[in-house]
């Protein structure tokens, strides 16, 4: 091999040359490809024999580690090497070696290297930065090192893909609480915590509150038994680039189950529903003469009254009508009237789940927008061929016509979930009377808002509007 004919440090006065071979591998892969540790230390040090003068080298060795960011220990050494001048040359077997992005490896020669009067040297394109050639091939080169790993990173992408839509999980870390990777098998198996899962659902279905159930579990904090409440790979989903598929793995909790704590969960959302109180009928009663929210108020020793919010100055945002002029009522007394009515009703006082059509009218919108959906891959891919203007305002108003009809499913399946709660409803009601007295307040605030929309007062009269 003819010598390499390199640069000449400004600061050495002699012909020495302290080398810095740098080599990396991310991965076995790269190994079996020619790119072993092992093969790149012989074929660099076998270069630095080529070179004249007084060398030393010193190898610099990044094993198991990624191209794409410069967060490697051997390279932060190297760098902090080149500031302090301990080396003259940076030698690696292949532009790739050194980075896969183009910002890292122009920031390592024009603001690590050339500004410390460092040469680099790539072995395998045959350059270095000593010319302006050079300097211009290294750009280059690090344009096509960076497009091979965003190719790399479409190819994994679409891969992912792929796997979703055949039932596997996708990788990549964030396994869900409550479940394992099988790496061998390619999907989620539920695993010790699976009991944990199941008991969020069912503490937050008796009434308990997110915090109070995190509070119960062990959980870190409310945010954790809210997101475990909330993943659909409870349910056997798994959601991917917001489109959910339906995976092989095994649900934690039924359908029924999660679905009810949706619902549930939407109600809280809206303010209508008090999770955990001592009060028996807190965020569904209302003022009849101004609309406005009644609260449970402290009357001495003698009880609670519900007052209007209208008539309250703690919470201005809540007056509905600063003159209102309903009088407040003791609590008990609106209790007992909801509680004697609940009583008196019988199952045919509820309607059936026949009689409700929710179910069947979100199955039909979810037909008519799987077609537009399909007739939008048919538009987009005739844009991709022609870029019509024509064809891109058809595109906008197809996708909020889909949008629209999301959101009249989402409405239907929430009325839907209401209805079919009826059943458990009726079964609850035609033994309520020998079963209320062994309910927890909790217990009993959850019947009631099962079945109960609201209760308005007006003047001492009470009207109770029912969900079924």
């Amino acid at each position: 091999m003819a010598k390499s004919n390199m640069h000449k440090p400004a600061q050495e006065s002699d012909n020495i040359v302290k080398l810095a071979l740098y080599i990396r591998v991310s991965t076995d892969r790269q190994a079996e490809e020619g790119y072993s540790i092992e093969v790149q230390t012989e074929r660099l040090v076998a270069f630095s024999k080529t070179l004249d003068g007084e060398v030393s080298f010193e190898l610099y060795i990044d094993d198991g580690f990624s191209g794409a960011s410069l967060e490697r220990p051997a390279m932060q050494k190297l760098v902090s090497d080149a500031k302090n001048k301990a080396i003259t040359h940076v030698c690696v077997y292949k532009l790739d070696r050194l980075s896969r992005s183009q910002k890292d490896t122009l920031h390592l020669i024009e603001d690590v290297f050339l500004p410390n009067n460092i040469a680099f040297i790539s072995v395998q394109e045959s350059f270095n930065t000593s010319t302006a050639f050079g300097r211009a091939v290294v750009g280059i080169l690090s344009v096509f090192a960076q497009l091979e790993r965003e190719n790399i990173y479409e190819r994994t992408r679409s891969g992912m893909q792929k796997r979703v839509e055949a039932g596997f999980w996708p990788g990549g870390g964030g396994v869900p609480f409550g479940y394992d990777y099988d790496l061998e098998r390619g999907i989620l198996v539920p695993n010790s915590d699976a009991d944990t899962v199941r008991q969020v659902y069912a503490l937050y279905l008796k009434g308990y509150s997110l915090q109070n159930i995190a509070n119960m579990l062990g959980l870190k904090y409310e945010k954790l038994a809210s997101q475990i409440m909330l993943r659909k790979t409870n349910i056997g989903i798994i959601e991917y680039n917001g489109v959910e598929y339906r995976g092989l793995h095994e649900p934690i909790v039924s359908q029924e189950i999660f679905e009810r704590a949706m619902a549930l969960h939407a109600r809280r959302s809206e303010g209508r529903l008090v999770s955990v109180t001592k009060h028996l009928l807190t965020g569904l009663v209302y003022c009849g003469v101004c609309g406005a929210k009644l609260r449970y108020q402290k009357w001495g020793n003698r009880g609670y009254k519900l007052v209007c919010y209208s008539q309250q100055i703690s919470k201005p945002y809540l007056v509905k009508d600063a003159d209102c002029d309903n009088e407040s009522v003791w609590a008990e007394d609106i209790e007992r009237a909801v509680i004697a009515d609940l009583m008196a009703m019988t199952a045919d006082e509820i309607k059936s789940e026949s009689e409700y059509s929710p179910v069947t009218l979100s199955d039909t919108l979810k037909k008519k927008k799987l077609s537009l959906e399909q007739k939008l891959k048919r538009l987009y891919d005739l844009y991709s061929e022609a870029g019509n203007d024509i064809l891109l305002d058809s595109i906008k108003e197809l996708t909020a016509e889909i949008k629209n009809l999301g959101d009249k499913i989402e409405e239907e399946l929430s009325r839907g979930l209401w209805s079919r709660r009826a059943d458990a409803a009726k079964e609850q009601l035609r033994s309520i009377k020998e079963t209320w007295i062994y309910m927890d307040t909790q217990e009993q605030r959850n019947l009631i808002c099962s079945v109960i929309d609201k209760i308005t007062i007006t003047h001492n009269s009470v009207r109770i509007d029912y969900r079924y």
